[in-house]
């Protein structure tokens, strides 16, 4: 039986050589009983890894008959429109049918759900090949959903285990502690105090742990063969910009929001212009850390996968062997990027929240 594994980072590095030769005739284009060629292949299996989805795939191979298998369980779809809707993805057949829901008809487009007028859910576009059927609210629990589940109970586990080994070791670290706790005391008198200061950072501490090592662990388990890639996720990098602009806005103040709008020692004139500027800064900053997330994670996915796509396309040992090389390497780097990207967010945070609450002695 022919296999063939869907493109995940890092551990799919250590089985690509022998799967070179796979999904390619005696000319090296086209894959069998499918009319697809191996380019197209590949790109589909990019854009999988980086998308949401309504189920949980862990992998999928092909049968000689070129049936397609996927392995791995279906997660629940939860539907507003005209009433609850709660129904298991499993339905959609991985997007191949039409789900029926007390009489309405639902169709699984483009990792969307769109409500479609009959079983053979035909899905109208208009010029710009944008679809004009009607979405229903969806509140369904997606692989990204589960995952921020998985990582709330994982770091609940890391930490209370750091805190009772403290507590039965007369508050000496054992076991996961002495794991944690240099990274905990790390943030703390190299990130919290020099950015906020002694007299206010312990207000911040919980939430610049929590960010840190909750970005840092989505990042490693970004990079394993179930491929949960919250932080390419611009809905979730998002969020956290938000609770950061959040925590800083009220935090601020009095001496942050005067430089703000009346900045001292200016020229009248100069704060009228300023004033503006400065306060779209403030809107600036949490974009800004948006943006940094979500495109350095996502760009080291494109990139990493691309290279191991390659080699399903070269024909030749010597190309082949090189992109498992670049790849390997390349691998490597993004356990790096996954902790430095952690690592700057966290910084700014706290630069942000030291902004804040920083006190200005004017003479």
């Amino acid at each position: 039986m022919h296999r063939k594994i869907a493109l995940k980072p890092i551990a799919l590095v250590l089985f690509l050589l022998s799967m070179v030769s796979y999904g390619k005739d005696q000319h090296g284009h086209e894959e069998p009983n499918t009319g697809k060629t191996t380019e197209v292949e590949v790109k589909e299996y990019i854009q999988h890894h980086l998308k949401d989805s309504y189920d949980f795939n862990l992998f999928s191979y092909k049968t000689d008959a070129g049936e397609e298998k996927h392995i791995g369980f279906p997660l629940p779809v939860i539907l507003w429109d005209n009433g609850l809707k709660v129904f298991s993805s499993s339905r959609f057949h991985h997007g191949e049918a039409v789900a029926e829901v007390d009489g309405n008809f639902y169709k699984l487009h483009h990792s969307k759900i769109y409500r479609v007028e009959s079983p053979e859910g035909e899905i109208i576009e208009d010029e710009h090949q944008h679809p004009i059927n009607e979405r229903p609210l969806d509140f369904s629990i997606t692989k990204n959903v589960v995952m921020i589940f998985m990582m709330f109970a994982l770091m609940l586990f890391m930490f209370r285990r750091m805190a009772m080994g403290y507590k039965l070791n007369g508050r000496m670290p054992r076991g996961m502690g002495r794991f944690l706790e240099p990274i905990v005391l790390y943030i703390r008198d190299e990130i919290a105090i020099p950015n906020i200061g002694e007299k206010h950072y312990k207000r911040y501490m919980s939430y610049l742990l929590t960010v840190f090592f909750f970005v840092w662990i989505v990042n490693l388990f970004g990079l394993t063969p179930i491929g949960m890639n919250l932080t390419n996720n611009i809905a979730v990098t998002l969020c956290l910009a938000l609770i950061t602009y959040v925590i800083t806005t009220f935090s601020g103040n009095k001496n942050y929001w005067k430089h703000i709008f009346w900045m001292p020692g200016v020229p009248v004139p100069m704060k009228i212009i300023l004033a503006p500027i400065e306060l779209l800064g403030t809107f600036i900053k949490p974009f800004a850390l948006m943006i940094r997330l979500y495109a350095n994670i996502t760009a080291g996915h494109v990139v990493l996968m691309s290279i191991i796509g390659m080699v399903f396309l070269l024909e030749n040992w010597l190309g082949s062997s090189l992109s498992f090389l670049l790849a390997f390497v390349l691998a490597i780097l993004e356990l790096l990027v996954a902790a430095l990207q952690a690592y700057i967010f966290t910084v700014l945070s706290a630069l942000y929240f030291g902004m804040a609450v920083e006190e200005h002695d004017h003479h």
